[in-house]
């Protein structure tokens, strides 16, 4: 299984890295030039070519792991998912926490224009934190002193965006662990708060500042708690590349932005409030195994990432071949044997990769050999 990880983890990222460079490539080409005649029609642009990257990753969730998303949603909540604006908090669990909010976009039809409240850090990862940036993601230092400007003018600027956004948020400021929820219960027990047993306490800071500058333009916030069954292996990052199946259960409540408090501190406190109603629908989560108020909503599996990864594959498939045609790789035996060996590996389950990795095999095989010498002298000829 490790082998087969790895034997997927190698093209997958070289997959992604070179399609990625090239929908990089094309984003600052759009930035450039495009973007100061008409910012509207850069981000139609720019939607469309974060997304081409992004089902790539939502591939993997799909289609490799075959994680299965179950959402717990009103009618009424599900049909506006995707056709309004809106600002989204959720509990932090995992590592993939943010690839569950980017399938659960990809559902409702808003992949592209998904947005984040992000480390500084993130937007210089290549690739995917370049992409981020040319996507209009918030970077934050985790400085309050440094990042409040920063979130106010970023969300002011999200005003006149062309198609309906999500912006999520995660309040607790940090990805759940047992040690961190020892270290949140003794400060609630210190403050004389609720006593959290399946999240942290809120940072109502950025929260009350995301609140403050989207009422004027956002309709709602949605409410989205991340659960596990018990019988389900937990689907970490790792997991997905060995292609292990999990169950998540999303559960989604919508709250209308203009019913919450005017004040800051209003606000704050009921941030804290839905973390301790959170709390208690994950307590009720462990006994019954499922989220039984609300109505489970099957959302299908769109086949749009597969069509898209093919493409790239494919793409990419094609201009190495027609690099190593125009080059002299495949003109002698080694490279030949090479290639033939690469392919064979792509193609070949587990059990069988002893036999392909030996060249000796490969020597040994008559009409791999006659094969290759009919298309060396081939190449000869064109020389």
């Amino acid at each position: 299984m490790a082998i087969g990880a790895a034997l997927f983890i190698l093209p997958l990222g070289v997959l992604f890295f070179c399609s990625g460079l090239i929908v990089n490539i094309i984003q600052a080409i759009c930035f450039v030039f495009i973007r100061p005649l008409s910012k509207s029609t850069y981000r139609k642009i720019n939607r469309q070519l974060a997304e081409l990257l992004w089902l790539e990753l939502v591939w993997v969730f799909d289609w490799w792991a075959g994680v299965q998303i179950k959402v717990f949603a009103d009618k009424e909540t599900l049909c506006l998912m995707g056709k309004e604006h809106a600002l989204v908090i959720c509990n932090h669990r995992s590592d993939i926490d943010w690839l569950v909010g980017w399938v659960l976009a990809q559902r409702s039809g808003c992949l592209g224009s998904t947005l984040a409240v992000m480390k500084k850090s993130s937007k210089f990862l290549p690739v995917i934190g370049w992409s981020m940036w040319f996507s209009e993601y918030l970077f934050l230092q985790r400085s309050w002193a440094k990042d409040e400007n920063t979130l106010k003018y970023g969300i002011q600027r999200l005003k006149d965006f062309p198609r309906p956004f999500w912006l999520a948020l995660f309040v607790e400021g940090t990805r759940f662990t047992l040690a961190k929820l020892s270290a949140a219960q003794e400060y609630a027990a210190s403050q004389g708060l609720a006593i959290p047993r399946n999240v942290l306490i809120p940072r109502t800071k950025g929260f009350v500042s995301a609140v403050s500058n989207m009422r004027s333009f956002v309709p709602a916030i949605y409410d989205v708690t991340l659960a596990i069954p018990k019988s389900s292996p937990p689907p970490t990052m790792l997991n997905l590349f060995k292609g292990k199946s999990s169950v998540v259960h999303i559960h989604v409540k919508r709250h209308l932005m203009k019913e919450l408090p005017e004040t800051d501190d209003g606000v704050a406190q009921w941030c804290k409030d839905i973390f301790v109603a959170k709390d208690a629908l994950l307590d009720k989560h462990k006994v019954e195994d499922t989220f039984s108020d609300q109505e489970l909503q099957d959302l299908g599996r769109p086949k749009k990432s597969l069509v898209v990864v093919t493409s790239w594959a494919c793409l990419l498939i094609f201009g190495a071949l027609k690099f190593l045609q125009r080059s002299s790789f495949l003109s002698s035996r080694k490279g030949i044997a090479f290639a033939v060996s690469s392919l064979a590996v792509c193609h070949t389950p587990d059990a069988h990769l002893d036999s392909i990795f030996s060249v000796r095999a490969l020597n040994n095989c008559q009409s791999c050999r006659s094969k290759v010498q009919a298309q060396r002298k081939t190449f000869r000829d064109r020389r």
